[in-house]
């Protein structure tokens, strides 16, 4: 037996059709599971209930960051025949204006967009959490339509228990995170690139997966250095004998993750430091850059730039994926990292449309140094559509803000989709390869 709903060409089996007469009596709801608070890096499960049955819907996430700035995406659903709606089986529906089509349980986060141009989501404080609205209209006209219902949610940094500790002794400037389980715990020193500051997001995550990670400050930061232009590899010296010394911290080596300039920084410690056993590096460079760097008495210059290359567009946005120089090249040669010296194994993330520099010819450059030598072939790890922000996973893709060095909007390179997937699997990469070199240990997601 099958019944017909008035108005509808729809066909419903009777029990069906109580599961739809029930969902039509109750008011709709979000559900989200975890109910209240999850981790930044986790997914999250997002339901709608008490839709009427084939209802169209428009589903809008805002978050709002610390600066105030307003983040939102949408996109467009249509319920099921019980009148509820699951974004892990629902896809979204394409053509409308929506800001992702297509089965996407996480899409809503991936695709958050800044309301102003050139803003990118950074979170500054982990000890609080991002805390998003996720709204339920009526139907897939323009917003706002009729609000049918409205939830909210916690997107925490810090699982339970794990200890945040500001670090300042001697010359260092970090925060050391520590899980909450009993040591010790493989080490890492994790830095971020020329935007300066403390970012602590990354590392805090890293220590709820098991790790004791440092988050380094360089410059830009209380008594740091205000700008890029010289270097002293001895700062970052203390940091890692810092680590090495810790009773939290198992030994005999630590690994270093580092992204954008922090790539670079981080070979450049792999190559002249005793005790790094693992690098990974996320777009970075195999050439000293942007600053003079200096260790004992040995001096390697930046890679020289030609102004002339860079390209702008016609809303003022420039990309300066080709204005490096070649570092095999003439002069340029000296700037080249002499990362045969490391003693410790290499992951390389490489995002194939990074606009902010060649990633791709960098990791393969190092691979041949390292190989010309008689050292270990690097992991090299690309990624097709994925730009120069490999954040963890589901962080909006940021395609354009500003660089303080260029003083100018630049494109970041990268396709919304293809960005987040690299996202994920690079995050399970590099948690494997560190807990492989590090611990010992084999896993079996994000397997290399």
């Amino acid at each position: 037996m099958y019944i017909i709903l008035k108005n509808s060409k729809q066909f419903l089996e009777p029990r069906a059709l109580g599961a739809a007469a029930a969902a039509s009596s109750m008011a709709p709801s979000v559900q989200f599971s975890p109910a209240q608070r999850s981790l930044f890096d986790e997914p999250l499960a997002i339901a709608v209930q008490g839709l009427c049955p084939q209802q169209e819907v428009t589903l809008r996430l805002s978050l709002q960051d610390e600066g105030g700035e307003l983040f939102q995406s949408c996109a467009r659903y249509q319920a099921g025949s019980s009148g509820e709606l699951d974004l892990t089986r629902s896809p979204a529906l394409p053509g409308l204006g929506g800001s992702f089509s297509g089965l996407e349980p996480m899409g809503l986060f991936w695709s958050l967009q800044p309301q102003k141009p050139f803003r990118r989501l950074v979170k500054r404080d982990v000890e609080s959490p991002f805390c998003l609205e996720l709204e339920v209209f009526e139907g897939h006209g323009p917003l706002p339509s009729r609000l049918l219902a409205r939830g909210a949610h916690e997107r925490g940094f810090l699982r339970d228990g794990v200890r945040r500790i500001p670090v300042r002794e001697g010359r260092i400037r970090a925060t050391l995170f520590l899980p909450p389980e009993d040591g010790p715990f493989p080490g890492i020193i994790d830095i971020y690139g020329t935007g300066g500051g403390l970012p602590e997001y990354r590392a805090s995550l890293l220590a709820n997966h098991g790790f004791a990670t440092l988050a380094l400050a360089y410059y830009g930061y209380e008594d740091l250095p205000k700008d890029m232009k010289e270097f002293h590899l001895e700062y970052f010296e203390e940091a890692v004998n810092y680590m090495l010394q810790h009773s939290q911290v198992k030994g005999p080596g630590i690994g270093l993750l580092g992204i954008s300039k922090g790539g670079d920084l981080c070979i450049s410690m792999a190559s002249f430091l005793k005790g790094i056993t693992a690098t990974v590096t996320i777009n970075g460079s195999v050439a000293n850059v942007g600053a003079v760097l200096r260790y004992k008495d040995i001096t390697i210059p930046p890679l020289g730039i030609n102004w002339k290359r860079i390209k702008i567009d016609k809303s003022g946005i420039a990309d300066i994926v080709d204005v490096l120089n070649n570092p095999l090249e003439g002069p340029d040669r000296q700037s080249f990292i002499p990362l045969e010296k490391a003693e410790g194994h290499f992951l390389f993330i490489v995002g194939k449309d990074d606009h902010n520099w060649k990633s791709e010819f960098f990791a393969t450059e190092a691979s041949n140094r390292l190989q010309a030598h008689g050292k270990e072939k690097p992991v090299i790890v690309c990624y097709p559509g994925a730009g120069h922000y490999i954040e963890p996973p589901f962080s909006p893709m940021c395609s354009a803000s500003m660089h303080l060095l260029v003083g100018n909007p630049v494109i970041w390179g990268g396709e919304p989709k293809a960005h987040s997937v690299a996202q994920v699997d690079a995050w399970q990469k590099i948690q494997a390869f560190f807990h492989k070199h590090l611990s010992g240990k084999q896993c079996v997601t994000g397997k290399l």
